[in-house]
């Protein structure tokens, strides 16, 4: 039984995050050979101030562009 982990930002709609699922869920059953029922597909949901790039937060780095 497959569980399947994203980490995303914050910010996707519920039918985004649906259409994930089923995605993900058809690609195990292809590729791994398993039941529908089988495959778990978690998201783990990170806000922007907790996301790092290069040494800033995308949120900061979000702020800042909107500043120029």
């Amino acid at each position: 039984m497959p569980l399947l982990q994203a980490t995303l930002m914050q910010g996707r709609t519920q039918a985004q995050k649906e259409a994930f699922f089923e995605a993900v869920t058809q690609a195990a059953m292809q590729h791994l050979d398993v039941k529908r029922e089988q495959v778990r597909v978690m998201i783990n949901e990170v806000p922007a101030e907790h996301w790092c790039i290069g040494g800033q937060s995308v949120a900061k780095i979000r702020s800042n562009k909107h500043q120029t």
